[in-house]
C-alpha cells in the first residue's frame, strides 16, 4: 500500500499492482514460430479506493499491461485500461461486487470487448464463498482487460467460484 485512506485526513487508498502471466491458450500449431517470450503479459496497476460507509467502497483502477505476443496486427502491444469496480454490503454477511474495464487504446477491428462482471460474497464466520458472473473466461488481469471475448447482451456469461478460508496461528 502507498498510501492509507484515513479518516478526516487522506481521502483514498492507492496501491499498486504488477505481475507477470504466462499465457498457455497460444497453441503451437497456429504459431509455428511461438517461443516462450512470447507468452510473457506484464501487467501494471494503480488501485484508488475509497470506503465511503461500512456498506460502500468504490475503486477505480488506471492499467498497463503489455502482451508481447498480440494476434491483430492493428493492436499494439501495450495496452491501457480503466477499471471501476464496487463493492455494496446488503447484510452483515452478504455482498454485491462489481467490476468493469473500458479497454483505452484496443484495435477497431478487434473481437475483444469490455469486460464486466457481478459477483456475491457469502462471509460465514471462517469462509468466504465468492460467485462470479462474467463476459471473460480469463483469470489473469491481462486477460481480464485485453482478451474478454463474451458480451453480456449476447448471454454470454460464465460462472466462477472462489472460497477463501483463513487458518489462524497461535503462538505456542
Amino acid at each position: 500500500m502507498l498510501f492509507p485512506q484515513i479518516k478526516d485526513g487522506f481521502p483514498v487508498t492507492i496501491a499498486g499492482f504488477n505481475s507477470l502471466s504466462i499465457n498457455n491458450t497460444l497453441k503451437e500449431s497456429l504459431y509455428p514460430k511461438l517461443q516462450f517470450k512470447d507468452r510473457l503479459t506484464y501487467v501494471a496497476q494503480l488501485l484508488i479506493s475509497r470506503k465511503f460507509s461500512e456498506k460502500l467502497s468504490l475503486e477505480i483502477v488506471p492499467s498497463f499491461f503489455h502482451q508481447n505476443f498480440v494476434d491483430d496486427v492493428d493492436q499494439s502491444n501495450s495496452q491501457y485500461a480503466i477499471g471501476f469496480g464496487g463493492r455494496y454490503k446488503f447484510a452483515k454477511r452478504w455482498s454485491l461486487n462489481m467490476d468493469y474495464a473500458a479497454h483505452l487504446n484496443r484495435a477497431s477491428n478487434s473481437l475483444y470487448k469490455n469486460p464486466l462482471s457481478i459477483g456475491f460474497d457469502l462471509e460465514t464466520g471462517g469462509h468466504v464463498f465468492q460467485m462470479h458472473f462474467t463476459s471473460s473466461q480469463a483469470i489473469d488481469e491481462a486477460g481480464y482487460l485485453g482478451r474478454t471475448t463474451g458480451d453480456w447482451t449476447k448471454g454470454d456469461i460464465f460462472f466462477g467460484f472462489n472460497l477463501a478460508r483463513v487458518f489462524l496461528v497461535s503462538a505456542l
